[in-house]
């Protein structure tokens, strides 16, 4: 652990020695009474806990306040459901690199038997997020859902996109009308991500361009995105059916060279050149 996540209750409370978080301070940080070690509140500020007791039962502490957190980027993944290992290791990946949202997909050649895996449901997938996360010594993990397949999960990113953007006319009149008022962390994360979006679809078969050259060519339009979504087939890709649907859904195909990609691979690399591209690791 980078980072000892708490909810917002939990973060006013002693931690049970029996707790996986007290036996990481103890046993791997070896934090005694009057230590300090990093602490968070999930999806809210970061900061610094220091150990003010402990007990046979209980490790008490003082948590102070002092970061965002390490917010999310306005970056939404469409995943088609890969094999439960893969994805695993896909979801820690996308967390710590700070995408805000993983749509998980049936898709028309991915194998039906993955969506009937422990990780469908959202609470399995939340954890291997949170655990990426944690691993980026962050304070917010991005949010999950899972479809039964591609149509009903655009329409969902969809309105996704569309909330955000309405939000954030909200909270723009909200500044106007109110300049005492300060957005909360969740507020200004809703309306950095409800930016215009550029919608990629990640095909290595007659791609209009490469990812890269289809970014740069973004940067230099009139309007440049400032939010990204980009979908990611299954293990055997996207078919005919699906590449036409997402072209009219307003879907670039790019590719990323000849080479075929994993699912969480292609995941991994399109977020990490997405990311560059956008600055964020700047």
């Amino acid at each position: 652990m980078n980072i000892c996540l708490f909810s917002r209750d939990e973060i006013n409370k002693a931690l049970p020695k029996k707790d996986e978080r007290a036996q990481h301070i103890l046993k791997i940080l070896h934090k005694n009474k009057g230590d300090s070690f990093s602490a968070g509140i999930i999806n809210g500020m970061a900061g610094s806990a220091t150990i003010t007791d402990i007990t046979d039962t209980e490790i008490h502490f003082s948590f102070i306040p002092e970061t965002d957190g390490k917010p999310l980027y306005p970056l939404i993944l469409i995943i088609g459901f890969p094999r439960p290992i893969q994805l695993k290791r896909l979801l820690r990946d996308v967390a710590a690199l700070g995408a805000s949202e993983v749509h998980l997909t049936g898709t028309e050649l991915g194998e039906k038997s993955y969506l009937n895996s422990n990780l469908s449901k959202p609470e399995e997938a939340w954890q291997m997020l949170y655990d990426g996360t944690v691993q980026a010594a962050s304070t917010h993990v991005p949010e999950v859902f899972i479809h039964k397949n591609l149509k009903d999960c655009v329409e969902a990113v969809k309105k996704s996109v569309e909330n955000l953007k309405n939000s954030e006319s909200q909270f723009a009149e909200k500044e106007k009308t109110d300049t005492s008022t300060c957005l909360t962390n969740a507020e200004m994360s809703a309306a950095e991500k409800s930016e215009k979006p550029l919608f990629l679809c990640l095909d290595n078969i007659n791609p209009a361009g490469s990812l890269t050259s289809i970014l740069e060519k973004n940067r230099a339009s009139s309007e440049p995105a400032g939010a990204f979504v980009a979908a990611i087939g299954s293990e055997r890709g996207w078919t005919e059916n699906e590449r036409h649907f997402l072209e009219e859904k307003g879907f670039l195909r790019c590719g990323m060279g000849p080479r075929v990609m994993r699912t969480e691979t292609a995941a991994t690399v399109a977020s990490s050149v997405i990311a560059s591209y956008a600055g964020w690791l700047d």
